[in-house]
């Protein structure tokens, strides 16, 4: 599984750093929500389409404006 989007809470305390991650595979999507960092608690939810994906990341994330989206590295494609 690849991270498609991620976005943290701007918070750098264990305790109170929270993470969205959507994931797939290219036929399969997923979203993770972490709390603590990685060494923390999470919880990973399936998802039949990447619309509904996005829809809970969202959900997850709530109204705070604070949250920030941490750009991917985008892996070169071959011709």
């Amino acid at each position: 599984m690849r991270v498609e989007c991620h976005w943290w809470n701007g918070n750098r305390t264990p305790k109170g750093r929270r993470d969205v991650f959507i994931r797939t595979d290219g036929a399969r999507w997923e979203v993770e929500a972490q709390i603590g960092g990685a060494s923390g608690k999470s919880k990973v939810q399936e998802c039949p389409s990447q619309a509904s994906a996005v829809i809970l990341a969202n959900a997850w994330r709530g109204s705070n404006p604070s949250w920030l989206e941490v750009p991917q590295p985008r892996v070169p494609t071959h011709s």
